[in-house]
C-alpha cells in the first residue's frame, strides 16, 4: 500500500539558504518547494507504506537543524490532471 503526504515546514532565518537542498536529499521525499506565506517549505512524501511516513517526518525531516515546527496532511486520494501550459 502507497502512503503520500504534504508536509509544510517553518524554517529557523539561518536555514532558509539550505534547508530545501537538505529536504530535497531525504528518502521518501519526492519534491520540495520554497513558498511565501505563513510556511517557508512545502515537501510531497511518497512511501509504500504508512508506517514509513513516521520515518520520513518524525525520525527524520523534524530533526533536521532549522526545521523550527511542521504541518502534516496525510493523502487520503489522488487526483492527476492533465498537465501541461494553462
Amino acid at each position: 500500500m502507497n502512503a503520500s503526504a504534504v508536509v509544510l515546514i517553518e524554517a529557523e532565518r539561518t536555514a532558509m539558504l539550505t534547508l530545501g537542498p537538505t529536504l530535497a536529499a531525504v528518502p521518501g521525499v519526492r519534491r520540495v518547494y520554497s513558498v511565501t506565506g505563513e510556511w517557508d517549505f512545502v515537501c510531497t512524501i511518497d512511501v509504500d507504506a504508512h508506517s514509513k511516513l513516521r520515518t520520513v517526518i518524525t525520525e527524520t525531516i523534524q530533526t533536521i537543524d532549522g526545521v523550527s515546527r511542521t504541518q502534516t496532511l496525510v493523502a487520503l486520494d489522488t487526483y492527476e490532471g492533465s498537465g501541461g501550459a494553462a
